[in-house]
């Protein structure tokens, strides 16, 4: 914010590298009637994402499952935050269903956090991950799944189904916590990662982290030495944009070049994928983050 001859705070704008097309076009349009038709939520939608266009008119799209209403109260989130509805059994057919009629070959499956019942949700995303499976047998499954509140037997759940990868957000460095992400936990974040590679080593395990929030340059140093260890094979970076006025502010915007410097960091300590970007985000063009650790595996 800045404030000019003792006027009202004026919200800076963002830098011209954040600017994108809004997110129109008919393949949009058509998803964006399928997923209604079909009463489904994505993302893309509920937390603004900025990439909804490209993504979409790339068919790609990331379904949340578990419902639109988190019990969390994350301040970087523009997802809706309360009490939700009750779990919706037929979920996981609706979402297989969209996978087979729009014919992904790479379908993303999050959702928002379920501490109000006892698995955190994890029996719906094994069920999801299953159904897709038995509509599209061809089609990649990637899960972007929440703490489980610590849960083992929730984790394990979701590793049975062996999705191709499992991904879970750091989101931030741990002195942010209490700040943006009161109902998580950095050592939880960082066990369930641990235990998803040890316990299904073939799976990718995969990350995200939001820069912008007030982080010090050696507080990533650390968080990425911290996923290194864990064996986390995808890293994405990108640029935190708040949602609306009563979320966090944004305390710094990255210029293209320091994520193009940070990406080299990271794969220097050990990632064998970083993507990078003021506009990336955890599921942006996931086919591509895959396509390319595949590629430099061999």
């Amino acid at each position: 914010m800045t404030i000019e001859n003792n006027r009202a705070p004026v919200q800076r704008r963002h830098p011209d590298w954040l600017k994108v097309r809004a997110p129109f076009g008919e393949r949009t349009h058509q998803l964006k009637k399928l997923m209604g038709g079909l009463r489904l939520n994505t993302v893309c939608q509920e937390a603004m994402c900025p990439n909804m266009g490209e993504c979409w008119s790339h068919g790609v799209a990331t379904f949340m499952i578990l419902g639109d209403i988190c019990t969390r109260g994350c301040r970087y989130c523009a997802v809706s935050k309360g009490t939700p509805m009750k779990l919706d059994q037929e979920e996981p057919h609706r979402v297989a269903e969209a996978v087979e009629v729009m014919e992904l070959k790479h379908a993303v499956v999050t959702s928002v956090d379920r501490d109000d019942v006892t698995d955190g949700g994890a029996a719906i995303f094994a069920r999801t991950i299953e159904a897709i499976r038995e509509r599209s047998p061809g089609c990649v499954v990637e899960v972007l799944i929440p703490d489980f509140q610590g849960s083992r037997e929730s984790l394990d759940r979701v590793l049975e189904m062996r999705p191709e990868v499992l991904a879970h957000n750091i989101e931030t460095v741990p002195r942010l916590y209490p700040k943006a992400r009161a109902g998580g936990d950095y050592l939880r974040s960082l066990e369930l990662l641990d235990r998803a590679h040890g316990w299904a080593p073939d799976v990718v395990t995969k990350t995200g982290m939001m820069l912008g929030l007030g982080e010090k340059e050696d507080e990533i140093h650390q968080v990425l030495k911290d996923l290194v260890e864990r064996n986390v094979q995808i890293l994405t970076l990108g640029q935190y944009l708040r949602p609306t006025p009563k979320h966090l502010p944004v305390v710094r915007h990255y210029h293209p070049d320091e994520f193009r410097s940070w990406k080299q960091v990271g794969e220097k300590m050990g990632f064998e994928h970083v993507e990078s970007g003021p506009l990336v985000r955890s599921s942006y063009l996931a086919d591509r983050q895959l396509k390319q650790l595949k590629e430099d595996r061999r």
